[in-house]
């Protein structure tokens, strides 16, 4: 019975050993090591329903706490893989991936996987939804009346046949340099030894990417970006990893190569093509996508919009100096732009528009932030709104690349 203590004698056989759960998380507790059979009693428990959900949990928080070794890292990565159908595909597709950006208004994928299509790729991006601050990407196209994330095996088969791509991600992101680092090692790694080419670039999420956060206000700024407009940041961070992926997979002879035919894509239209084409094959009218891929640039036409647009004005002279990414998105949260709960309704409407550029001399009384947002009173959330932007001196800021560090097996670091 599931109503009994904690951790239960449950037991499975691998091979000619039977381990307990119990005894598993007390090994791992205790700074032991996993050998494989041990890590596949644990993930064959989880899928068979036969462990609890707070042994899971109990198991999740010994690893946390004690680390793994790349051995086991590898070996969790295999048994997780095999636990499940994966796809299989033509040897002469180029298949490509990009996962987990992260950062405050991370729309990275919505752009990046058009432009890898348009130059020859497959990009079959599978994806969760967002939980906490703001949706997930397959929360964003949400916000573009009638598309569908929910697709086959069959029909994403198809749809790469033809389109060569389908627009799917999760992201999520490491706060710390040197944390960030040993994670990517890791993910390279695992990835290499379980036969799939694996690069990492480690990029600053400091501010908010681009200039939007939200879901329907994120989707419109990606528009723009495949238009060859809007933010430069965003625009490096697409060129940057589309290009790296090009290399990685052989398409492109140099770094340099890759991102400048990234580059032409987002420019000459192509890109947005494979978007327009992406969104009539996951269902809505193509009518609609016509009109968001066109030059038009007032989205509100198809994407829902909040009843009200609040602006903040800045409160001194001086330069931008910061913008909290995570204090703004805490507060889009309240306002309904995030779940707290798998399940929760988000409100795709509800995001902000960000009206300055980190290291912008700005005077006071100059809009900053325009708060697009459905409850009537917004005045309690200025305070934790104003938190979010620091004013200083000019000479105290410093431009920094988006882009830190690549981790590559195969080749000299590049950062």
């Amino acid at each position: 019975s599931r109503q009994s203590s904690r951790f239960m004698p449950h037991t499975m056989s691998s091979k000619d050993n039977t381990i307990s759960f119990p005894e598993l998380i007390k090994l791992k507790r205790d700074c032991g090591q996993l050998n494989r059979a041990e890590i596949s009693t644990f993930v064959q428990g989880v899928t068979s329903g036969a462990i609890q959900k707070s042994q899971i949990g109990a198991m999740l928080m010994a690893i946390w706490q004690k680390g793994m070794t790349d051995e086991e890292t590898l070996a969790m990565t295999r048994e997780m893989m095999n636990s499940g159908e994966t796809f299989k595909w033509p040897k002469e597709w180029l298949v490509v991936d990009k996962h987990s950006t992260g950062g405050v208004g991370d729309k990275v994928s919505l752009p990046l996987a058009p432009a890898l299509a348009a130059c020859g790729c497959k990009v079959p991006m599978i994806s969760g939804r967002g939980l906490a601050h703001t949706g997930g990407t397959l929360d964003k196209l949400e916000s573009i009346p009638g598309f569908k994330v929910n697709q086959s095996v069959e029909q994403v088969m198809w749809d790469l046949f033809k389109l060569q791509m389908i627009c799917m991600k999760y992201a999520h992101f490491l706060c710390f340099l040197n944390s960030a680092r040993r994670l990517a090692q890791s993910l390279v790694m695992a990835g290499n030894k379980l036969g799939v080419k694996t690069g990492a670039v480690l990029s600053r999420m400091d501010a908010p990417i681009g200039q939007s956060v939200g879901n329907a206000v994120e989707v419109c700024e990606a528009l723009e970006c495949l238009k060859g407009r809007g933010s430069d940041d965003l625009k490096e961070l697409v060129i940057c990893l589309g290009g790296y992926l090009l290399w990685m997979c052989g398409h492109s002879g140099t770094l340099d190569s890759g991102k400048t035919e990234i580059a032409v894509k987002l420019e000459n239209g192509e890109a947005l093509k494979k978007f327009e084409a992406m969104l009539v094959a996951q269902g809505v009218s193509a009518d609609v996508a016509h009109s968001l891929c066109s030059n038009e640039t007032d989205y509100s036409k198809h994407m829902k919009r909040a009843a009200h647009q609040t602006e903040l004005e800045v409160l001194d002279d001086g330069a931008v100096l910061d913008i909290d990414g995570l204090a703004l998105a805490e507060v889009l949260h309240k306002l309904g732009a995030g779940r707290t709960k798998s399940g929760e309704e988000i409100d795709h409407s509800v995001g902000a528009e960000i009206l300055v550029e980190m290291g912008q001399q700005v005077k006071k009384g100059q809009p900053w932030i325009r708060i697009h947002h459905n409850c009537p009173n917004l005045k309690p959330h200025y305070s934790d709104l104003r938190k979010a932007l620091v004013i200083g001196s000019h000479d105290k800021y410093e431009t920094a690349s988006r882009v830190a560090e690549f981790i590559h097996p195969d080749y000299p670091n590049m950062s």
